[in-house]
């Protein structure tokens, strides 16, 4: 592995190891002395081919850690990323502010105790099949109604969810195969009463009757690679979808397309939190304040560089 550069080998061949044994880490450490079982041994040098051609880590260990969380991921999904906690972190801080300033969305409901069975809150969707997932029209939810906009594994929904027990969320992505993925995590975590999954492009499956003006905030980590900038990426990172990482010429597109979708759903003073790529927030915070959003806020990763942009609709 560190013939073909992969910096941290000494780690990742720990944690693949732990892996094929189906035991942790730690316990490498701890027993050195311990023999490896001969089938253990075949299964570690497969993993170590497959991550020596690049296969990330995480599609071959089925896991990724996420707001201190355990994610199920594969092929079908992007990867999780660090700097994506700072998104989820933002729309937390938000809903927290809301219910100290007394909003009703952001309340427990009184005899609340079992937050996987909330009274009140917007009946689980129905599948219609093969993962396309519809949300019920005319519920009436008393928690803050929150958008997670190409959910992918879910764990921007699912950590909102599991650290907001009063949230209901609504989780789009455009295919089918990322929403299974995304269910799997919520039903692991326990919350999958209050995530709705919603197939469909942006937030076009809200974008229904009796859902105007009514989202409390939404969340998007959307695809900001630029084209051109594709062929560049590391192997790892093209192994991952490319529907999840081209985000057009200057990797704003899907963000344009998004704003006005956000604009419908939220309410007056709903947020509007997405993440970016590098030398993409000022831009994207530009195009916020032409078309009319307020409070505007640039929030940079632990590397100091850009990475969220959020906004408020007036």
């Amino acid at each position: 592995m560190k013939e073909k550069g992969i910096s941290a080998s000494r780690l990742e061949a720990e944690v693949l190891l732990a892996f094929a044994w189906g035991r942790e880490r730690t316990q490498l450490l701890i027993f050195p002395e311990d023999r490896v079982p001969e089938w253990v041994g075949r299964r570690f040098d497969e993993l170590l081919d497959r991550r020596a051609r690049r296969t990330p880590v995480a599609y071959l260990t089925g896991e990724k850690e996420f707001m201190s969380l355990p994610f199920y991921v594969n092929s079908d999904v992007l990867i999780p990323r660090p700097e994506t906690e700072l998104l989820v972190e933002k729309v937390l801080h938000f809903l927290a502010e809301r219910e100290r300033e007394g909003r009703g969305d952001g309340l427990r409901l009184p005899g609340a105790d079992d937050v996987s069975n909330e009274a009140g809150c917007m009946p689980p969707a129905k599948n219609t099949g093969d993962g396309d997932m519809h949300m019920p029209a005319g519920d009436k939810s008393p928690g803050p109604l929150v958008a997670d906009v190409g959910t992918g594994c879910g764990v921007i929904a699912v950590s909102l969810a599991y650290y907001n027990p009063w949230a209901r969320l609504l989780a789009s992505d455009i295919s089918p195969r990322a929403l299974r993925v995304a269910r799997r995590n919520a039903v692991r975590h326990g919350v999958a009463a209050r995530v709705d999954l919603l197939q469909g492009d942006l937030l076009s499956p809200l974008l229904r009757p009796g859902m105007s003006g009514r989202g409390t905030a939404v969340a998007a980590n959307l695809p900001y690679i630029p084209t051109a900038a594709l062929r560049s990426l590391p192997a790892d990172v093209r192994c991952e979808p490319l529907s999840a990482l081209d985000g057009g010429e200057d990797g704003l597109d899907h963000y344009r397309r998004l704003l006005p979708q956000a604009a419908a759903f939220l309410a007056p003073q709903g947020l509007l939190a997405c993440e970016v790529g590098m030398e993409q927030a000022e831009p994207l915070a530009e195009i916020l304040t032409k078309e009319g959003w307020t409070k505007t806020e640039i929030i940079k990763d632990y590397a100091g560089r850009e990475r969220i942009v959020a906004a408020k609709r007036k």
